[in-house]
């Protein structure tokens, strides 16, 4: 069993807090195991009684009448009946949970959701209420308002580096390799080959992630544009990008003409079943963000891999996707930022540059400036990766993150370098 400690954790921090626990995440990151099988046991370890733990999996055939809302709520009632008793309920995949029309009053429209369910549900109080889901559109604005307040996400991820570092089972020295080309969905582990693991990666994303976000949005007929927008932003990870680049692409590359608003559409798709990550641009000098373009991050590099079937393996490219993930594990608000800088040429006119900065970190009153480089080899190649963090004019950290297993060090400017695995292993190590 891979132990999933932190969000452990947050669930234990959150159990019985009068709310309702939205466990969210991409399918196959470990929601469900999390759920029916770390937390029950833990909460079985402090004495709760098997019958007090009721388990519903709403994406198996067997249940699929309870995802009617109506019948739902009448199952879960029926098997919370003793007061003296608390009742933990864990409903997975609570989106396949089908809005109906209100059988009860006629002629009024009046429809009826999982989220009447939940809200009834957390009425009484002697149940504590987990659900878990894989699309953003469960938590959307309309949705918390529907709450009241009474919503409380966590969202789960697939294997940081640690955890799946610390579960690998092969020589610790190819533990990088392997995620940086397989990922960290769990079950990935426990494959052997390169075969089996390929094939798991690319079966995942045709028959389960492509299949959902087909069949949520009603786009059967339109298989091919989505494949096609995939492919485009697998292979652009790290670059700007906007729904015009691409349309462009589409013109220039394929002769086929789409519009931006298609394209944004199926963009904003593939953000909704968290398969990948938009990210904005942030001026750090004038303290705003920027409009378009955008990055595009996976939320897993195994499936943005096998996508491409493992053709671009810009290990670079990579490993700045896997900083941004494991920013977003620790739970900072992430944007990449933008320095303007203005100089004159050797006319003496006035020319303004922009450089960028892979990332800039902020949780609460920490602020972390962060740069991903695959080597700094030589002082010119560590210059250009620096000029950026030497032009932000505040004293919050600034940090080179390298590929090579080096010893942390600062240099003149107050910049610290280290080791990529120093910094997916060590939580403590951008402050040191």
């Amino acid at each position: 069993m891979i132990e999933r400690k932190k969000y452990l954790d947050k669930l234990i921090s959150k159990k019985q807090n009068g709310l309702v626990k939205v466990i969210t995440g991409i399918r196959r990151c470990g929601k469900s195991y999390l759920l029916f099988n770390i937390y029950k046991e833990y909460l079985k370890s402090i004495g709760v009684e098997e019958d007090c733990i009721i388990c519903l999996a709403l994406d198996d055939d067997e249940n699929i009448k309870y995802r009617n809302p109506l019948e739902l709520g009448k199952y879960i009632r029926s098997l919370t009946v003793d007061e003296s008793k608390t009742y933990f309920v864990f409903l997975d995949e609570i989106q396949k949970v089908v809005t109906i029309q209100n059988p009860y009053i006629d002629g009024v429209e009046d429809r009826i959701s999982f989220v009447d369910v939940l809200l009834g549900l957390m009425k009484r109080e002697n149940i504590d209420l987990y659900v878990t889901g894989s699309n953003s559109k469960m938590l959307s604005s309309d949705i918390l308002t529907e709450f009241r307040g009474r919503g409380d996400e966590i969202r789960v991820n697939p294997l940081s580096f640690a955890e799946f570092y610390y579960a690998f089972e092969g020589d610790k020295r190819d533990a990088w390799q392997e995620y940086y080309t397989y990922g960290g969905l769990p079950l990935v582990l426990s494959k052997k080959s390169h075969e089996e693991k390929s094939k798991y990666l690319q079966t995942l994303f045709d028959t389960i992630y492509l299949s959902d976000i087909m069949d949520r949005n009603n786009i059967f007929h339109e298989k091919t544009i989505l494949d096609d927008i995939l492919n485009i932003v697998s292979s652009s990870i790290g670059s700007l990008t906007n729904a015009n680049k691409i349309t462009n692409t589409f013109k220039s590359e394929r002769q086929v003409n789409i519009s931006n608003f298609t394209i944004s559409k199926y963009l904003d798709y593939l953000v909704d079943a968290f398969l990948i990550y938009k990210v904005s641009r942030f001026d750090v000098k004038g303290r705003k963000h920027i409009g378009s373009p955008f990055k595009y991050y996976f939320s897993d590099v195994g499936l943005r891999n096998a996508r491409l079937n493992f053709r671009q393996q810009e290990e670079n490219h990579i490993m700045e996707n896997v900083i941004y993930n494991e920013l977003c594990n620790r739970d900072f608000d992430v944007d990449v930022g933008v320095v303007e800088y203005c100089y004159k040429d050797q006319q003496k006119k006035s020319k303004r540059a922009q450089f960028e900065i892979d990332f800039v970190a902020n949780k609460g009153s920490k602020k972390y400036y962060i740069q991903s480089a695959l080597t700094i080899a030589d002082e010119e190649k560590r210059e250009q990766e620096i000029r950026s963090l030497k032009r932000v004019g505040d004293s919050f950290k600034k940090i080179v993150v390298v590929k090579d297993n080096i010893i942390p060090w600062y240099d003149d400017n107050g910049i610290l370098y280290m080791g990529i695995e120093k910094f997916l292993l060590d939580e403590s190590a951008l402050d040191m």
